[in-house]
């Protein structure tokens, strides 16, 4: 790990690994009842392509083991109704990400990071825009909660909401304020403005990009879930 300089955020050299977590979308806690935050449900092993005080790239490796979450009896999520999906009993699992690689752009304090899928043979498909919290940085890694509405953006500039019945079905279920649910809808119009202005990333040539062959795939460690250390900021 590189550092910028005292009382400045330290950085991650690229080929470095850390974890890329995400915390349990719980019901929110009565005013004035708040407790520890909500336990993280999704951890995936990533590779550090550049990180910067502009931006934080990583990349997941194909068949990395992860973390995810899944029904108590262990069958994938969305086996299960939507009506019933958010309400539904939920464990997590081991698994490895299948198919290819994803490349997974953040920038500091932004309400969203952007995600680059490609199909074999390094054919480019589409830009993933999820809508999450701010990401919190730490010793090990970064996290983050989901916020289920996204958006997939296509090379011809053209772009279209994903999962707004999930997020719908996500309020009516109480995993977020009406206040909250704004707040996410707005996020989204911000980044389809960023999408028409065809701003940064989606301008920045990352399409282009591909992993350095040495890299090995990181290994997801039995403290995944481990409480996170504040890096200095």
């Amino acid at each position: 790990m590189t550092g910028t300089g005292s009382g400045q955020t330290e950085h991650w050299a690229p080929g470095d690994h850390i974890l890329w977590r995400y915390r349990r979308n719980d019901p929110p806690p009565a005013p004035g009842r708040e407790g520890a935050p909500a336990p993280f449900h999704i951890c995936r092993p990533v590779t550090i392509v550049r990180d910067t005080d502009e931006l934080l790239a990583v990349w997941v490796a194909p068949g990395t083991e992860c973390v995810k979450p899944v029904l108590a009896n262990g069958t994938d999520v969305h086996a299960e109704p939507l009506a019933t999906r958010y309400t539904a009993p939920r464990a997590t699992a081991r698994t490895n990400w299948l198919g290819n690689g994803v490349l997974k752009l953040a920038r500091p304090g932004e309400p969203w990071s952007v995600w680059l899928f490609w199909e074999p043979a390094w054919r480019f498909r589409s830009w993933y825009v999820n809508l999450e919290e701010p990401h919190t940085r730490w010793d090990g890694g970064v996290d983050s909660q989901d916020h289920f509405l996204d958006i997939s953006v296509y090379p011809d500039r053209s772009w279209v909401w994903r999962d707004e019945d999930e997020f719908d079905m996500a309020r009516q279920a109480g995993l977020m304020t009406p206040g909250a649910a704004r707040d996410v809808r707005a996020a989204g119009l911000a980044a389809v403005d960023v999408i028409r202005e065809w701003g940064a990333p989606f301008r920045d040539g990352w399409e282009d990009w591909r992993p350095d062959p040495r890299w090995r795939v990181p290994v997801l460690p039995d403290d995944w879930d481990r409480t996170p250390t504040r890096m200095p900021s």
